[in-house]
């Protein structure tokens, strides 16, 4: 038992064997302030990009923002060396925080202001990968695209069949701005889902030309508004409780591995007893 703790011993320092520098890298980038530290200079980042939107051309501002580029790229340098090449990558966030980076770096001088400002904007978005709360929500969103697929396209038939029916009834009621084609009936119906003053400007009109049209609005109202958002969240929701079950199986299954090896330890101990005693 002793030789198989001692193989032990010698297999995880062989698998874990990195040099001091590397070691000490790891241990600051996986630092419980090194994170924050990053967070905050996110947000100073989108401090700055809005006060350039009321300093344009601000040399102090432009200053601190190639600061903040340049300390993004350190990060990220750090984050490569302690965790390796392999390890690094092998994040999909990571390839997301480096492919954010390079682009800052790239288009950093570039002539198209257009593209300079998207680049900085997008810096923002780093905010997800470094809190684990917000890059768990986008995850159950990203596994939940394909759920969510059916009922996006029984959406799509909805409003088809809705947008048919308003511009065949209703064309002449309204400006060709509401029901004046498909495409604009799609539109309007968008705004009706949204309840963006769908009565005064969408369904009160048509009322008063068509007493009957309160059926059209009502069931569309409570199949598209209703209906489908609750299955859009009721699905999304449903992802998110599903990480948890993940975790707390994984984690059973890590405790149930632990027990098994305690308990063939433990017989190998009474093992070795039992020989000892019959020896003597």
């Amino acid at each position: 038992m002793e030789g198989k703790c001692r193989l032990k011993q010698t297999e995880y320092k062989q698998n874990n064997h990195n040099s001091p520098l590397r070691d000490k890298i790891r241990q600051l980038v996986e630092h419980n302030y090194f994170q924050p530290i990053i967070i905050s200079i996110i947000l100073l980042n989108g401090l700055v990009i809005v006060a350039e939107s009321y300093l344009p051309g601000n040399q102090l501002l432009l200053i601190l923002d190639t600061i903040i580029v340049w300390v993004f790229v350190v990060e990220l340098v750090l984050k490569i060396i302690g965790l390796g090449t392999r390890g690094y990558f092998s994040e999909k966030w990571n390839i997301f925080d480096f492919s954010i980076v390079a682009a800052s770096l790239i288009f950093y001088n570039t002539p198209l202001v257009s593209v300079l400002r998207l680049i900085r904007v997008l810096r923002l978005i780093r905010m997800i990968p470094a809190i684990p709360a917000l890059r768990k929500i986008i995850d159950s969103l990203m596994r939940s695209v394909p759920a969510l697929t059916g009922i996006l396209g029984l959406s799509g038939l909805i409003f088809s069949i809705y947008a048919i029916i308003g511009t065949t009834f209703f064309r002449g009621v309204l400006p060709d701005e509401f029901f004046g084609s498909f495409h604009m009936s799609l539109f309007t119906l968008m705004q009706v889902v949204t309840f963006e003053s769908w009565a005064s400007q969408v369904a009160r009109p048509i009322i008063a030309e068509i007493p009957g049209a309160w059926v059209y609005f009502v069931s569309f109202i409570v199949i598209g508004a209703l209906v489908i958002l609750n299955l859009v969240v009721a699905v999304i929701l449903d992802y998110l409780g599903h990480d948890d079950e993940l975790a707390h199986q994984e984690q059973m299954d890590r405790l149930h591995k632990e027990n098994e090896e305690l308990r063939k330890d433990v017989q190998e101990i009474k093992q070795i007893l039992l020989d000892q005693r019959n020896s003597g």
